[in-house]
């Protein structure tokens, strides 16, 4: 039995009915999701208008996507605490208006929120999360679906996406048991060590709910897990959420190529102070992030061998949610003269982000509801490292997406 008995459902968008939607987040309690919490409260309030919401923008109004105000949230979290908590460290930092957590009711998502799986010499995790991460893992996917499963009978709502906005994962190499559904099913059996993510991933699509990957970790990745989707006849998308230096970049390189100015060099250095720059401090955690963010400049510049590419990320705690990067781009241009371009880009993390998870929310279930499966390619704009979509360039992804809305609208 899965949490979404509707799958497969199709018509056009303009005839669907209002239904409800639910948002389930690994990391629950951490910055992202309570910025999209409170934030959907003062849109769907009108205490705050739709700024940095793509999809309520006029291509996409005959969707028929679902109303912010029948998004419901809850989800997974390791550490202990209270959203309330969470949300007045982020007002008290300038990312959420004071009247915005004043006259949220935000705080009823703790009653949605159950324990996560943590590993037991985690000192920031509560015991119960610790006890579940020392379950076997077929145990720990058990849990993890009641808990999706108490949600939706609990909610009453028509879908639940699952959303993985947890901290960046060290890298490791990739198991064999990635390669396919059944060594995956194998290695689940055996109790192998896995990640968190694909744990996490794994349990969402067993019990029937769409999955969004907006880290750089794993999660649904792996092709055991697209073979996973496939099966249960699941859209996904991932991965990394293209918020900040990337979507720049992703801009501005297209640019260059253009123009056919041959980029030298393209050096990045990159503040953070939240909690997210804190694990990437680890320099095992870190590599995942610096490998989605370069990857996506050599596509677009034909990964030339000469041209010189860095990218730099330190923790800054006094920071605390906001974001600094710095761009320096050296390049050559008629008869070998050279210039250079840079720009500084500052921003909340979490301001930037929470629209982007509202609209990839969104636009997932519309997929759940005209029955796609398998990686959502028309999503790749959201995402510094798409699982499926072809070029890195933002205008291409963008029209990508456009020219999607525009069939789903049309039937054409």
């Amino acid at each position: 039995m899965t949490v979404d008995d509707n799958a497969g459902e199709s018509g056009t968008a303009d005839e669907a009915p209002r239904r409800t939607l639910g948002v389930w987040f690994v990391g629950a309690r951490g910055a992202i999701a309570t910025t999209v919490a409170y934030g959907l409260e003062a849109v769907a309030s009108g205490l705050r208008g739709p700024i940095g919401l793509v999809s309520e923008l006029p291509e996409f109004a005959g969707l028929g996507l679902a109303s912010l105000d029948s998004i419901v949230v809850g989800g997974w979290e390791v550490r202990p605490g209270t959203i309330a908590r969470a949300a007045a460290d982020l007002a008290a930092n300038g990312v959420l208006p004071q009247d915005v957590v004043a006259k949220s009711a935000a705080v009823g998502v703790d009653a949605r929120t159950a324990p996560g799986i943590a590993r037991k010499d985690d000192p920031s995790a509560s015991p119960a999360s610790r006890e579940r991460g020392e379950l076997p893992l077929r145990e720990q996917v058990r849990v993890l679906g009641e808990d999706l499963a108490a949600f939706a009978g609990s909610t009453g709502v028509d879908t639940v996406v699952v959303v993985n906005v947890a901290s960046t994962e060290a890298v490791v190499a990739t198991p064999e048991c990635a390669s396919d559904l059944a060594a995956l099913e194998r290695a689940l059996d055996a109790d192998e060590k896995l990640p968190q993510s694909v744990i996490y991933a794994y349990a969402a699509l067993r019990a029937g709910c769409p999955h969004v990957n907006f880290t750089p970790s794993p999660g649904a990745s792996w092709p055991a897990l697209r073979e996973l989707a496939r099966e249960m006849s699941l859209p996904h998308c991932g991965d990394d959420g293209k918020t900040g230096e990337t979507l720049v970049k992703t801009t501005l390189a297209p640019m260059f190529a253009h123009r056919a100015l041959k980029v030298r060099a393209w050096q990045g250095y990159n503040m953070l102070g939240n909690r997210d720059g804190e694990t990437l401090s680890d320099p095992a955690n870190k590599g995942a992030k610096l490998r989605t963010k370069d990857a996506a400049l050599r596509s677009i510049l034909g990964d030339p061998k000469d041209l010189h590419t860095h990218v730099g990320i330190d923790f800054v705690p006094s920071l605390h949610d906001w974001k600094t990067a710095w761009d320096f781009v050296h390049f050559e241009g008629f008869l070998g003269a050279r210039m250079s371009l840079q720009f500084t880009w500052s921003g909340s993390d979490s301001a930037l982000a929470a629209p982007l998870v509202i609209d990839l929310v969104r636009f997932t279930e519309l997929a759940k509801r005209r029955g796609e499966s398998g990686e959502l390619a028309h999503l790749a704009s959201f995402f510094k490292s798409p699982l499926s979509g072809g070029s890195h360039d933002f205008h291409v992804q963008f029209a990508a997406l456009v020219d999607y809305a525009r069939r789903a609208t049309t039937g054409s």
